[in-house]
């Protein structure tokens, strides 16, 4: 039995993660902070008692600004394969806590890497890097595309990639970065504008809620479905050869194409409720991001399934569902979140 270390473990990554490694009899071991309130509500339904006969799902506080900690808990699982998925993940938070975002977000990958290297033992890592450090470069983007970072976040990012190449190549560790593009699902934060937009659509037609108020609505994103990146994370450790791979569906959308998508499924007209708020626009923004993925679909033996309008569709039946209203497919659904299979590495409907 393997065993897998996650950092990040109760994001959106972190659970659809231990989820599918557990699929293939993994040991899963998650990092998770101390805090006075429980944020473990993505990964609940996976957790049981730890000193229970076969368990195979174990958490452990700690923190990626403590150097000594991580070393511990590195040394302690000694585990065959770290995903570290922990960060400041928020672009536009990001300006407003650039050191903040800058200590745990970059440097918290050389906190990891040392505590490898420290400890001698011998793992394979996977750092989450990010689409966003592309920035301002010229679409589409691959793995030969120069960086052109556009916030503290993808600087911090930039940060983490370039020091798991260097510990690569300096201490020959198995360490890969995955360059994933925006991917989303259900499990998506409420204040990532994805979820904010199925949220409100499922608001608006409860009557909770008016208006919906953005950003920048012409920003185009490649926009995938987080489940199938998870796999491509498992993927990576187990090349024989440790590189770095460029993740996304090779297609882009606005953030106004997603409101569209959104509204229209439920008969609802955008133009009624949509507001734009300057306070959502970033001080530099990312206009234009999309995936060449001829690597991955070469080495990995890997592409999307799910497009964009399906994706749209599984995020505003499942908020339609939490909210307690049924999906306009009449229960039609084309993939439910939870009904999610892992077979042959491939997602299922369950």
């Amino acid at each position: 039995m393997k065993k897998a270390l996650i950092t990040g473990i109760t994001g959106q990554d972190g659970s659809y993660l231990a989820e599918f490694l557990l699929s293939k009899d993994y040991e899963v071991h998650g990092l998770i902070r101390r805090a006075s309130t429980f944020n473990t509500n993505r990964i609940d339904h996976i957790y049981v008692d730890p000193h229970s006969q076969g368990a195979k799902f174990f958490l452990h506080y700690g923190d990626l600004s403590d150097s000594s900690q991580l070393t511990n808990l590195i040394y302690e699982v000694k585990p065959e394969e770290i995903y570290h998925l922990g960060a400041q993940s928020h672009v536009r938070v990001s300006f407003q806590t650039p050191e903040y975002t800058g200590n745990v977000t970059g440097l918290g990958v050389i906190r990891l890497l040392e505590a490898i290297r420290a400890s001698g033992i011998k793992t394979r890592f996977y750092q989450a890097s990010s689409s966003e450090m592309f920035g301002a470069a010229n679409p589409p983007q691959s793995e030969k595309t120069a960086f052109y970072p556009r916030s503290p976040y993808a600087v911090a990012k930039i940060y983490g990639y370039w020091i798991t190449v260097n510990y690569r190549e300096a201490y020959n560790l198995f360490a890969c970065n995955g360059i994933l593009f925006n991917h989303e699902s259900p499990r998506r934060g409420e204040t990532f504008v994805s979820r904010k937009i199925t949220m409100a659509v499922a608001k608006i037609l409860a009557g909770k809620q008016d208006k919906l108020y953005l950003g920048n609505l012409k920003a185009k994103r490649d926009w995938g479905y987080a489940p199938e990146y998870v796999v491509c994370q498992w993927l990576m450790l187990q090349q024989e050869n440790p590189d770095d791979y460029v993740i996304g569906t090779g297609d882009s959308n606005t953030v106004e194409d997603f409101v569209k998508e959104a509204f229209a499924y439920v008969g609802l007209d955008c133009q009624k409720h949509i507001e734009i708020d300057p306070k959502y626009f970033r001080p530099t923004e990312v206009d234009f991001l999309q995936a060449d993925i001829s690597k991955a679909k070469k080495v990995l033996k890997w592409e999307p399934k799910i497009k964009f309008n399906e994706l749209v569709k599984i995020m505003v039946d499942a908020d339609l569902e939490l909210i307690g209203l049924k999906s306009p497919g009449q229960g039609k659904v084309i993939l439910k979140d939870k009904g999610i299979n892992w077979t042959d590495n491939k997602i299922t409907v369950g």
